[in-house]
């Protein structure tokens, strides 16, 4: 089944909650990097998050998410919008670690703690919205669930999940965001905290087959979920000849010059989803011509 994610109102308004499965979204993201399996856990984390905060917006708005924890993965980077498309990568995809002591992959080794998550809104205002905190775990999860208490001041619950299969490519992914709504009552968040406690691993639920709408029954009971919308989800980049060009002629004539005489040829790869770009020498002179400096 393609990937998608649902949006949802539960106990008569008090709550709002996002469910989705990335499987597809987070393999296609492996593929194209070739990540390691702790790498892509990691990675599946941050784009599943961030499939389900672009959620949260609107029209053209976007969404960027940067983790940057210190450890040897390096800088985790995905970007969102508001129609379930989602890009992401990382700066050493080629990261892997033996199992932690739960026998789960060792996300937080990869990530590290002595860092930040950063999230940056475009909503199309004159400046950008950002908040920025600590990481407090390393495992994502937890700190998405205290970046939204902490920056945002909506006190939140977030799960995020990968499983990984023995030849690197991704089994299951999935994830959940459940926020309280200002004035909910004590005893419906008792409820919530006890059926989350209980609840598998998000991936769990996924590999055994959960839909998104049945998780969200899982985690706050069937009659208590009112479904508002259901949404697409997948790897998609914004990327283009045509952009990387524009940047390329903003690098000056003199760049330019350098380009066409030392190789004759240019070639571009996109960060987010490594596709390449060739640049002739007749593509390199029409440049020139537009370049200015």
């Amino acid at each position: 089944m393609a990937d998608y994610l649902i949006k949802a109102l539960a106990y008569d308004g008090q709550v709002r909650a996002y469910a989705a499965e990335t499987t597809e979204t987070v393999g296609e993201a492996q593929r194209r990097h070739y990540t390691w399996p702790t790498a892509s856990a990691a990675l599946g984390r941050t784009l599943t998050a961030g499939a389900m905060m672009g959620a949260m917006l609107k029209g053209d708005e976007k969404i960027t998410i940067k983790v940057e924890g210190g450890g040897p993965i390096g800088v985790i980077l995905v970007d969102a919008n508001a129609h379930g498309e989602v890009r992401g990568y990382v700066t050493n995809p080629q990261t892997h670690f033996d199992l932690n002591k739960k026998g789960k992959l060792d996300v937080r080794r990869a990530v590290g703690t002595d860092g930040t998550l950063t999230v940056v809104k475009d909503l199309g205002l004159r400046e950008n919205f950002s908040g920025q905190v600590p990481l407090v775990s390393g495992e994502l999860g937890e700190d998405f669930t205290y970046y939204f208490a902490a920056s945002e001041q909506v006190p939140s619950a977030v799960g995020v999940g990968v499983l990984v299969n023995p030849d690197n490519t991704i089994l299951a992914s999935g994830g959940f965001i459940i926020q309280l709504m200002p004035g909910t009552d004590e005893k419906v968040i008792s409820e919530i905290e006890n059926k989350i406690s209980d609840t598998a691993p998000i991936s769990d639920l996924i590999r055994q087959g959960l839909s998104p709408e049945e998780i969200l029954a899982n985690l706050l009971g069937e009659e208590n979920v009112q479904i508002l919308e259901k949404m697409a989800v997948r790897f998609e980049c914004t990327c283009s000849k045509e952009k990387f060009a524009s940047a390329m002629i903003g690098l000056g004539k003199q760049e330019l010059r350098d380009m066409i005489e030392e190789d004759g040829q240019a070639e571009a790869v996109c960060h987010f989803c490594r596709e390449k770009y060739h640049f002739s020498r007749e593509d390199l002179e029409q440049m020139l011509e537009e370049a200015k400096g």
